[in-house]
């Protein structure tokens, strides 16, 4: 078993509301700075910027995660995972057909910049990536089980797009067994406040929109990890949060 160090909640220049300097290959760099073995790209409702960020980790030594931040009808924010970058690009059409096309002011929010593993820029998303898909909770869920991922709410303790912000509570038959905490030392506190969080896996992510928002070694898990190889890590990732996931039974 080895201890790796993780940030599940990245955004790069696709997201508009991330900074010009978050390409895949600067993300990449300051994870390595960071010490991070195991990162996640999650813009906003895409993954299109994910290959060029795995092919930027690669040359970190960081294993790469294909994710999204997707916003659901109700406007809550879920962090989607998925083991390989295929099942992640083949989720993003599917999120792509349930997204509400406004047309992007960039003047106004920034450029969606979609890049290649040079940082090359190849095309932008017209569309605000941010509005909220006709996706409820539970369809989101099981979107994203359909297509092999794991899915939590993010920021749960935080007051914008978090679950607990916008329902007043957390659901008592949830589709996770799992839920980000932006800070970790808000895990007691939301606990006795909410009894059915306690049974839940609890990860922490970033959230970084700008570089300097990505954190040293914070968070980690302890993943068996032998005979080496990046591909292997991130199977047995998965392995362990499908298990935490278990309460997502009627989505399977």
């Amino acid at each position: 078993m080895s201890t790796y160090y993780y940030d599940f909640h990245i955004h790069s220049c696709l997201s508009p509301c991330a900074d010009d300097d978050m390409t895949p290959n600067n993300i990449a760099g300051m994870g390595a700075i960071c010490g991070l073995q195991i990162m996640a790209l999650t813009d906003h409702n895409t993954a299109k910027n994910c290959p060029a960020f795995f092919a930027a980790a690669k040359r970190q030594g960081i294993i790469p995660v294909a994710g999204m931040e997707l916003t659901t009808a109700e406007d809550i924010h879920l962090v989607c995972l998925f083991e390989t970058l295929d099942e992640a690009m083949r989720f993003d059409e599917a999120v792509t057909a349930r997204r509400l096309l406004v047309e992007n002011k960039v003047e106004i929010f920034g450029k969606q910049m979609i890049m290649d593993g040079n940082d090359d820029v190849i095309g932008v998303d017209d569309w605000f990536l941010p509005m909220a898909t006709t996706l409820s909770i539970e369809e989101a869920a099981a979107l994203c089980v359909a297509h092999r991922g794991v899915c939590w709410p993010a920021h749960i303790d935080r007051p914008a797009n978090g679950i607990l912000a916008v329902l007043g509570a957390f659901p008592d038959d949830p589709p996770f067994g799992i839920a980000e905490l932006n800070d970790p030392d808000t895990r007691e506190t939301l606990c006795a406040q909410h009894s059915n969080l306690n049974d839940l896996m609890f990860v922490s992510g970033s959230d970084a929109h700008y570089l300097w928002d990505i954190r040293e070694k914070c968070c980690s898990l302890e993943i068996d990890d032998e005979p080496y190889s990046s591909e292997l890590v991130r199977r047995r990732l998965f392995e362990q949060l499908r298990a935490a996931a278990a309460a997502m039974e009627g989505y399977r």
